[in-house]
């Protein structure tokens, strides 16, 4: 029921937010969504990934360059194309970096997606380090009718909290399967579901591809709503900003990574304040960090501890 609550309040915002505060909780929502991507790994299958922003930029970069290449393309063509780009270049990563544990795994996915940030920032594919403007901000169509046009309006918004709310709906849904429930037997003892006759292995891909494929979607509406993408977004300290999010939030609970997202995007906004740090404003990322710190001390289960034990993973 909370969750129901605070989707509402998010579908009324815009009526009584400003500006200002409706975009950025539409930034917040967005990272919302790539949190939940990290979260079906981290916090449901116990796969540690430090390279999770390597398919956040990917979905950016997908968005920006089909604007780019097609004439009034439709979000029916975009949407795709950034899921099978992030999925395709999963499916490799995953393939590989699947068959090493603990901080091998850890390095393998940071090193794909330094691979993958290289490409971007030292070629012209991707526009070098300076990025890509987004021609257009493609449209909701069907046929030659334009259901919903992004370019006016809080249409932006509206996509990114229904993505939020399809996103946790289905990895709630996903988390009571068969299939969660053998994700949740590989987190909590893998060499015992190999010995009860589960093949792992399919498993945890599979679970791999999925966090990316969400984390596309986040890239996807990041750069609908900034018009634009740089290298920066598949930058390490991206993948190490999304994991405090669901650290800060609780690990596995999908409200936690949720929280944790606003949480951090609330810290980041405060400590940037010039108006209430003055100066020191610009060394906002030690305040950022030392707060965390606290809150991970006094807070060991998360920022969704503070609302008692609960038993569901969502």
């Amino acid at each position: 029921m909370p969750v129901v609550v605070a989707f509402v309040v998010l579908a009324l915002f815009p009526a009584f937010g400003s500006s200002f505060y409706t975009d950025l909780v539409g930034k917040v929502m967005i990272y919302a969504i790539f949190a939940l991507s990290l979260e079906l790994l981290v916090g449901q299958t116990g796969l540690v990934s430090f390279g999770q922003a390597a398919f956040f930029g990917i979905g950016a970069y997908a968005t920006a360059l089909v604007t780019a290449r097609v004439d009034a393309a439709s979000l029916w063509l975009v949407v795709p194309v950034a899921l099978l780009a992030a999925g395709g270049y999963a499916a490799l990563v995953g393939a590989l970096s699947l068959r090493t544990r603990g901080v091998y795994f850890i390095m393998i996915t940071l090193a794909f997606a330094q691979m993958a940030f290289f490409v971007f920032h030292d070629t012209s594919f991707g526009g070098g380090s300076d990025g890509i403007y987004l021609y257009y901000k493609p449209a909701l169509t069907l046929g030659s009718t334009t259901l919903v046009d992004f370019e006016h309006g809080h249409g932006v918004y509206y996509a990114t909290l229904a993505t939020l709310v399809a996103t946790f709906a289905f990895l709630a849904v996903l988390l009571r399967s068969r299939y969660g429930r053998a994700l949740a037997g590989i987190k909590s003892n893998e060499q015992r579901m190999r010995a009860a006759g589960f093949a792992t292995y399919p498993y945890k891909l599979g679970a791999f591809v999925i966090g990316a494929m969400i984390a596309s979607l986040a890239g996807v509406l990041f750069a609908m709503k900034d018009g634009a993408v740089n290298p920066e977004l598949l930058a390490w300290n991206q993948s190490g900003a999304v994991l405090l999010m669901i650290i800060l939030g609780g690990v596995g609970h999908l409200r936690g990574a949720m929280l944790g997202a606003l949480a951090f995007m609330a810290l980041q906004e405060v400590f940037q304040s010039d108006a209430l740090f003055g100066s020191f404003a610009k060394h906002w990322q030690l305040m950022l960090g030392l707060a965390i710190i606290g809150f991970v001390a006094a807070l060991p289960r998360g920022l969704i501890g503070l609302f008692g034990p609960r038993r569901a993973r969502a």
